[in-house]
């Protein structure tokens, strides 16, 4: 320790480097031990880490460190993901600054933009995570779109193919028009809004001047309709089912069909029927054989000509639609439609409606149900015969959401916190087929190859689909890319060198626990399962700890857009209040929320962010992890951890000036004589080593977190080291020997029991404490034995006489606050009780301010001292009291305490209050009452006594 003072700058860098360069984070490999693995949540590559990923990331580090100091062949693999829609949406932005599009450069030259950008950002998310302290195997690092990943890809996808689980279908999917590509359902926010409700007639085909009253929110896909539902059990529109209407504005004839999908009380009770642009309309267009027309094109606007098709995916003639609003966007077309309606006297009525508007995450856009040609992976199939069966093991033959429910159902994989496994089963048991290809550049491109006459050919390259479609045959490769969550799906295996029968594969599938948040319980871990299953035969991990959200110290969900986003770096390094500034402004998704988001941060941070460390920060985020519960950010309460840090380094610093040069008791034969402080200490010291192994072992950082800060900060440095001081001043050589022996062995202890939450302070004060407690029997602290309790170090009666000593010493103390002593005033005590209380009293003057503490028979004569009375010992403070300002004092005092009683007395009297107020309230008032009653018994008799 060269530094006297704690600074995190000083070490923090240093020893990250030195721990990679020496390749301590990588597995030893030794398949004779137990292993641990855990695999990261691939960040995405479009930007830098934020609040939420430090958390993550401190619970997976310290989970491998921990199971790498219990000697496991311990594997962290690391990786970022390529994010496709993000990723582009961000280059895209890049380009739109310099009035360049994608399509003006091309595909391949917009493809070498997007991987220049993910070089520059690739490149500050592990710089950030190596800031944090992640001690991930950087070797085994990968991206989803890799040279070695994307064969994985391609060889899933071909053998999913060929097993039938892989199709292309026309069906309705969610589409963005902004950015023009199908979304999942998960990428798809419902957003409330108010809107409007119109009313629009339908006349009978039969009876024009007749008509039905249709209620919709979506006026503008009235061009698709294909019939007008009504339930089959309204009397009102019983003799109407069969006969045909007459659709407003095209002329076009449609029938009202019976379906039990109409509510009756809802808008009208008529409902009408777009399939090819509702979900619910598309159910019901399949159970009546309707066509789907299609009114739009991919940008959402009118079509000149409708698109109809069956529900098999075969083209039907189409038809033109009305001219007037061909090219219009879908909301310009609305909006001519109504006008059209009310000057045709079809419009009836508008009505405000509050409704639910499907708007694509990424862009805000409002999605459309599209009807579009996609690839899907089949979700309730079991597999066909292929040239690469599935591994034989119990999930064989099941299809993959049948595998998915059964690895959780049969406790293989294990939820965590619990009751997130009926979040899982309610996604996996309304499960759909997946929709993977997006109409995007930047990802996986799908292998599939076309010939002239459309017929698919699925290869691992263009040389295999040549094979297959004959020589001379010319083929186009298929432009759209792979979902995402498709190649994430697969990281458990394809990190691990599958399909290759790998070492690897044999020690770390399944990993142990997977670290993640709630919200991609459906997008990533039921994925995992179901690809890890089906090309593995084994479960993809064993666990799944979800933990909660990290949200601002307003609990509000850090965003770009509300500009509350804090990079972990700043906390750790410190940040001016300038550049603070421009980082939270520069960039905003809502730039009219600069003013608003500048003033915010002057009011929190007027000085900027002060300087935490990496370890002060990772111990707020441990002491914020229970189980599933989220996370109001307090940098009140990281500060106080960095005064944790501080009141460590301070410790040991103490230590080593009293040990530095002397026999700490690395000579095991030479004699020791414990005391019962020392046994004391070195009993909570094996309760602590059992309660922090366990709170590991069930992933309760904040019980591993609240158990050494209390144990270090209360016991070890506020009591041991104090007490230690005495046997250390007062004590033989024997006692002086075994108290420096306690102090370095238990503080030798401390440290390596902080070092997976606390890595680099740990790190800088084992090296040099370790020695002298003859406990350096490896290079690096990351590589020592993780401590484990001795039952036979636990001595029950040390505890119990430290419990007795700790009660004296606070009868004492509160004896000089009732007296009114200054600190600086020393006094000798008297104590009138059993001999064994000769054993505490050497330790009693130190922690009490006192000159001495004598136990005596019968406590001397003292009219003006008050008298205090602990386990049976009456204690007696010597002192020469001035009456005349006692007195003064104590009447002040007494004032006081009545105003506080005459206060909450006029409360509990009030007429009412008592029957009124929640019972909890009425006690405590009570309860405070009695207290402050009690205080004015005891002031009212030292009055009397000084009166007197």
């Amino acid at each position: 320790m060269q530094n006297s003072q704690y600074s995190p700058a000083d070490i923090e860098t240093a020893h990250y480097q030195h721990w990679e360069q020496q390749g301590y984070f990588q597995p030893h490999m030794d398949l004779g031990k137990p292993a641990f693995s855990i695999q990261l949540p691939p960040p995405n590559v479009t930007g830098t880490l934020h609040m939420g990923h430090a958390f993550n990331q401190t619970i997976m580090d310290g989970l491998t460190r921990y199971h790498r100091m219990k000697g496991e062949n311990v594997c962290w693999v690391p990786g970022s993901d390529h994010a496709g829609i993000a990723t582009q949406i961000v280059v895209e932005r890049q380009l739109a600054e310099q009035g360049v599009s994608r399509h003006d450069l091309g595909r391949e030259a917009f493809l070498n933009k997007v991987w220049e950008w993910k070089a520059v950002s690739g490149g500050t998310i592990t710089e950030q995570m190596r800031r944090v302290g992640c001690s991930v195997d950087w070797t085994r690092e990968y991206f989803t779109m890799d040279e070695r990943r994307a064969a994985v890809v391609n060889e899933v996808f071909v053998r999913l193919f060929e097993q039938g689980l892989i199709y292309r279908g026309k069906r309705l999917v969610n589409w963005d028009p902004v950015l023009g590509t199908a979304v999942s359902d998960l990428e798809v926010e419902s957003v409330e809004e108010q809107g409007q409700m119109w009313h629009i007639r339908y006349p009978l085909a039969s009876n024009p001047a007749e008509a039905v009253i249709v209620a919709t929110t979506r006026p503008e896909t009235l061009l698709g309709d294909v019939a007008v539902a009504v339930n089959p059990e309204d009397e009102r529109y019983a003799h109407l089912i069969g006969q045909e209407l007459l659709l407003p504005l095209t002329g076009r004839r449609i029938p009202v069909i019976a379906d039990e999908y109409v509510e009756k009380d809802f808008g009208t009770g008529c409902v009408k029927i777009t399939p090819a642009h509702d979900f619910n309309d598309y159910e019901v267009g399949k159970r009546h054989r309707t066509p789907l027309i299609n009114v739009f094109d991919l940008s959402a606007k009118v079509l000149a000509a409708a698109e109809v098709f069956s529900f098999s995916g075969e083209a039907q003639s189409g038809f033109a639609l009305p001219q007037a609003y061909a090219g219009l966007d879908r909301f310009a077309a609305r909006k001519q439609m109504l006008a059209d309606l009310e000057a045709q006297g079809l419009l009836a009525e508008v009505k405000p409606h509050t409704l639910m508007t499907p708007k694509g995450d990424r862009t805000g856009s409002v999605i459309e149900p599209m009807l579009t040609s996609q690839w899907f992976v089949a979700m309730n199939a079991a597999p066909c015969d292929s040239a690469h069966p599935e591994p034989e093991s119990e999930f064989t033959g099941m299809s993959l959401a049948q595998k998915a429910k059964h690895a959780v159902d049969s406790g293989q994989v294990r939820f965590i916190p619990e009751n997130w496994v009926n979040t899982y089963n309610q996604w996996m048991n309304n499960i759909q087929d997946w929709c993977i290809s997006r109409q995007l550049w930047w990802g996986h491109q799908i292998p599939a190859w076309y010939d002239e006459n459309g017929r698919i050919y699925v290869a691992r390259n263009h040389n295999e689909a040549q094979k297959q479609a004959g020589v001379g045959v010319v083929l186009t490769r298929d432009e759209d890319v792979l979902d995402t969550w498709f190649s994430s799906a697969l990281v458990p295996f394809s990190t691990l060198g599958w399909p290759n029968d790998t070492a690897e594969l044999k020690a770390f599938l399944p990993s142990n626990v997977l670290v993640t948040g709630y919200e991609i319980i459906f997008f990533w871990v039921a994925r995992m399962i179901m690809m890890t299953t089906h090309f593995t035969g084994k479960v993809p991990f064993k666990d799944v700890y979800i933990h909660g959200m990290v949200r601002d110290h307003e609990g509000k969900k850090m965003s770009k857009s509300e500009g509350n986003v804090i990079d972990p770096v700043d906390l750790i390094d410190g940040i001016d209040l300038e550049n603070l500034l421009v980082k939270r402004t520069t960039g905003l998704r809502r730039p009219e929320r600069a003013p608003q988001v500048k003033k915010d941060t002057e009011k929190l941070f007027p000085a900027g962010i002060p300087v935490f460390g990496a370890d002060a920060l990772r111990f707020t985020m441990a002491s914020y992890a229970s189980l599933g519960r989220s996370i109001n950010f307090d940098f009140k309460r990281a500060e106080g951890y960095r005064n944790f840090c501080n009141k460590l380094w301070n410790a040991s610093r103490f230590v080593l000036m009293n040990v530095d040069g002397h026999d700490c008791g690395q000579d095991e034969s030479a004699p020791l004589a414990y005391s019962f402080i020392d046994q004391w200490i070195i009993s909570r010291l094996q309760q602590v080593e059992s309660a922090v192994t366990e709170a590991l072992d069930t992933y309760r950082f904040d019980m591993a977190a609240q158990t050494l800060y209390e144990f270090v900060w209360n016991e070890y440095c506020d009591w041991y080291l104090e007490l230690a001081k005495v046997q250390l001043q007062g004590g033989c050589p024997t006692t002086q020997r075994t108290t420096r022996r306690t102090l370095v062995r238990v503080l030798e202890v401390i440290l390596r029991l902080l070092h997976p939450i606390m890595p680099f302070i740990t790190e800088t004060l084992w090296q040099t404490i370790a020695p002298l407690a003859n406990a350096k029997h490896s290079s690096s602290i990351m590589l020592a034995a993780w401590p484990v309790a001795n039952p036979a170090r636990f001595v029950q009666a040390a505890l119990d006489k430290m419990a007795r000593l700790q009660d004296l010493i606070g009868a004492v103390r509160n004896l000089r606050g009732e007296m009114g002593l200054a600190p600086g005033i020393k006094a000798p005590l008297f104590v009138e009780g059993g001999s064994e209380l000769a054993e505490l009293l050497p330790y009693v003057p130190m922690m009490a301010r006192l000159t001495e503490a004598s136990l005596v028979a019968t406590l001397p004569e003292s009219e003006d001292a008050p008298v205090a009375v602990c386990q049976g010992a009456r204690l007696l403070l010597k002192v020469e009291v001035d009456k005349v300002a006692e007195t003064a004092r104590l009447s002040k005092e007494a004032e006081k305490l009545q105003k506080a009683m005459d206060k909450i007395s006029a409360k509990l009297e009030k007429p009412g209050y008592t029957d009124k107020a929640p019972a909890h309230l009425v006690a405590k008032d009570r309860a405070e009452l009695a207290e402050l009653q009690d205080k004015m018994a005891k002031i009212s008799s030292q009055l009397q006594k000084y009166r007197s």
